[in-house]
């Protein structure tokens, strides 16, 4: 037989084959209306012929993968191409969504998808008739073969913006779905529109009667079953759904809990994320492919992560405003708790609040107070959101080296404790009556419980003792990691209170003591307990001068009648060097009351400070009387217009013996008063009122109604006595002939290495004091100021003579 005689058979076969499986359509749109088997004279032939079997097989799969990648695939990506790529241009014409490009494209390519597979399932027909098996990638069957194909095809003409495009469109058609379902969630039995407003659907935005978003889900439903079906939904959309629903988790957080620390949410936003995220899932999924449930758990947990990690990067974002707000915000604190349990951002957390406390307090625009009271704020807070303490002490630690900076942080603490009014610190005294300081400092660990012992954390300082504290008061006195510098501002502050009160009566001062000395111990504390006893003291004594019995004539016929207050020199705070020249009248009254005293007491004798203390006194202007009480100052200054109706300041402050700078800042309070005008600079005159002035009188007693509303603003912040700061620069002055000696020998030094000397050689002395390098600093700042040093380069040196 000739060779043309055994073609013609194979022509007649392949011109069957080309019907049999579409090849002569002229177009992929179009689908057939019938499916022609192949004849049995037709597979007898290719049995004759094995050769030619597997070219057959091999030109029919190249067909299809040359439809793939030449017509169906780059149509696909032609069409998806048009979609919008916001999604409120997709919510304003919902009512095209089934002509949406997107829809169109995926309609497209299932209808090719369908005809292409019936092709995959004939041939694998045809090869089971002839014997023969696909080997093609790893599949043994062309029907398995066509969606591998189908996804290498449709990756492999991925374009760069597919994601950006199909975004909008899941997030348009979740919207949808989101305000139907959020609407249940959170739905008020009364509420008789659940799925809308009054002036229309939140879905779609169309009117309630005309509302697209059951359509819109039912197409949504089609497509998702079409790329289900092709096995293309989660390879290709993915990315896509997933982004979609962290951004709406996210979005959601924020509208959840923005500025609402009051309530706990965690468990709100996973009933949420189940009910209505795991739900669109499952729209998307589960109803087509049960299978796919299990996978949706796993995905389900991935989304609850996400969940939490949006919710703590929210709440870190306003964890300075939760701070403030405690103990009001506890449940939003005890939620981030459980949240940086699972998430690992705690890291992230210390660094962001570092921050904020940073740059919120850490400058001269805060009081000290309050930094003080955000520090207390957040210690309270940051131990209920780590009761291990390392955040506490990571992110506190610059805002106790910047209080550390500020002269007034010891006055404004100790100031707190023993307020008068409700403070924190005072009610923090109050509530902890028998904790000690050092029991506060180190509380040690509970032995009994060592199983449920845990260890620090590992990113935890490596002096934790400190850390451990549960008292504020003790976290505060950390600050300067000395109790003693408390102490002596404490004994300046009672010091003050005492001598500025108009009565004997120290009840409050006795008790802020005794709780005092259950934080510090009795030690410390004894020299203000010698004070109050002073106070107690000095009424009795004057009460015992002035009596009938006891009490000299002389002083009960004085024209300046005498109270004094009778302090122990060596157990209160040293008092500010200030001079004052008193009348000779009232001089020659306290002389008096010296005398009775020496001859009650003995060998004892006072020694009187003019400058402290009142005078009650009573003005007369024309038919006016007013009785004021004043600093002696003040009385001594008006005093001396009854001499002379003008003095120049120079003159008044010589008379005085007071600096001009004092007369001037208290001679205010009279010009305030209108009793005493300046007529030209640096000169003042009495302002009479129709008769001359009368001699003040009462000079040296109190008034049962004292007039402390009176005194001028500066009287009152007055301290009479040194604070601690005013101590120590004292103090650091008995240093100063070491750095003179220093420099003089060596030329320049560097801070570091005057504060090693210092210690090394001059604060080895048991009477020496004992200072950190900033106070040095300071120190040494300070004679830069008054030019003597000069700090350049990094080195102190003294001034060239």
């Amino acid at each position: 037989m000739s060779d043309a005689e055994m073609d013609d058979p194979l022509d007649e076969v392949w011109n069957e084959m080309k019907v049999h499986f579409l090849l002569e359509m002229p177009k992929v749109h179009s689908t057939p209306t019938s499916w022609p088997r192949m004849s049995a004279p037709a597979i007898a032939v290719l049995r004759e012929h094995p050769k030619s079997i597997s070219v057959a097989f091999e030109y029919l799969q190249h067909q299809l993968e040359h439809t793939l990648n030449e017509e169906v695939v780059p149509e696909f990506w032609k069409i998806i191409k048009g979609t919008p790529s916001l999604a409120n241009q997709i919510l304003q014409h919902l009512e095209t969504l089934p002509s949406h490009p997107f829809v169109s494209a995926v309609s497209f390519l299932h209808r090719h998808w369908k005809r292409q597979m019936e092709i995959a399932t004939k041939m694998d027909a045809l090869g089971q008739d002839l014997g023969h098996q696909c080997h093609v990638l790893g599949q043994k069957s062309y029907e398995e073969l066509y969606p591998v194909l189908l996804r290498g095809t449709l990756h492999s003409q991925l374009p760069h913006e597919f994601e950006k495009v199909l975004l909008p469109f899941y997030d348009a058609t979740f919207h949808v779905f989101y305000v139907r379902q959020n609407s249940r969630f959170n739905a008020d039995p009364d509420d008789s529109v659940a799925d809308g407003t009054l002036n229309g659907c939140e879905g779609c935005k169309k009117d309630v009667d005309q509302c697209q978003c059951d359509k819109v889900l039912s197409i949504f439903n089609e497509l998702n079953q079409q790329l289900i079906q092709m096995g293309l939904l989660e390879r290709l959309t993915f990315n896509a759904l997933t982004q979609t629903i962290h951004n709406r988790i996210e979005k959601h957080v924020q509208e959840t809990c923005q500025g609402s620390f009051t309530i706990s949410h965690l468990q709100k936003l996973e009933d949420w994320l189940d009910q209505v995220v795991m739900s669109w899932l499952r729209l998307l999924y589960v109803q087509f492919d049960p299978l796919q449930e299990l996978a949706l758990r796993s995905f389900r947990g991935r989304l609850v992560n996400h969940l939490y990690e949006v919710y703590t990067k929210t709440r870190i974002d306003q964890l300075f405003n939760i701070i403030i707000e405690f103990p009001d915000s506890q449940p939003a604190l005890e939620d981030l708790k459980d949240c940086l349990g699972r998430t690992g951002l705690r890291p992230t957390l210390t660094e962001n609040l570092t921050r904020v406390l940073s740059k919120k307090l850490l400058h001269l625009g805060v009081n000290t107070t309050d930094i003080l009271t955000a520090y207390i704020a957040a210690i309270r807070a940051l131990r209920v959101l780590d009761p291990s303490g390392v955040v506490l002490e990571v992110v506190c630690a610059p805002v106790r080296t910047y209080l550390r900076t500020r002269e007034d942080t010891v006055r404004c603490i100790v100031q707190s404790l023993i307020d008068d009014s409700s403070s924190e610190l005072a009610d923090e005294l109050k509530k902890n009556e028998g904790l000690s300081l050092d029991d506060s400092f180190y509380e040690e660990q509970d032995m009994d419980n060592w199983e449920s012992w845990v260890p620090d954390p590992i990113d935890a300082p490596s002096i934790s003792k400190g850390r451990r504290t549960s008292d504020i008061i003790s976290m505060l006195v950390n600050i300067y990691g000395s109790k003693e510098l408390f102490v002596n501002e404490y004994r300046s502050l009672l010091s003050n209170r005492l001598l500025s009160h108009f009565t004997y009566d120290t009840e409050k001062e006795i008790r802020n003591l005794e709780l005092l000395k259950l934080r510090f111990g009795d030690a410390p504390l004894h020299q203000c307990e010698v004070m109050l006893k002073d106070i107690g003291d000095s009424k009795r004594i004057n009460t015992s001068l002035h009596s009938a019995d006891a009490g000299s004539a002389e002083l009960n016929r004085q024209a300046f009648p005498v109270n004094a207050v009778i302090l122990s020199a060596q157990f209160w705070p040293q008092f500010k060097q200030e001079n004052l020249q008193l009348p000779q009248s009232v001089a020659q009254s306290l002389d008096v009351y010296t005398k009775a005293f020496e001859t009650v007491k003995g060998n004892r004798t006072l020694v009187w400070k003019p400058h402290l203390g009142f005078a009650n006194i009573d003005l007369e202007l024309g038919d006016k009387k007013i009785n004021l009480t004043v600093s002696p100052v003040h009385a001594a200054i008006i005093y001396q217009f009854q001499v002379k109706a003008e003095w120049t300041s120079e003159e008044l402050a010589q008379t005085l013996k007071i600096p001009l700078a004092t007369l001037r800042r208290r001679i205010v309070f009279w010009q305030t008063q209108g009793l005493v005008r300046e007529i030209s600079a640096d000169r003042f005159a009495l302002i009479e009122d129709g008769k001359m002035m009368r001699r003040p009188s009462g000079i040296g007693g109190t008034s049962s109604n004292s007039a402390a509303s009176t005194m001028d603003e500066e009287d009152e912040r007055d301290s009479i006595t040194r604070n601690s700061r005013d101590q120590l620069n004292e103090e650091l002055n008995v240093f100063w002939s070491y750095i003179v000696n220093m420099l003089i020998n060596l030329e320049a030094l560097t801070l570091e290495r005057i504060y090693q000397m210092l210690k090394m050689f001059a604060m080895q002395a048991p009477s020496a004091v004992e200072c950190d390098i900033n106070e040095v600093r300071a120190f040494l700042d300070k004679k830069v100021r008054d030019h003597e040093l000069v700090f350049t380069g990094g080195m102190y040196k003294l001034p060239k003579t």
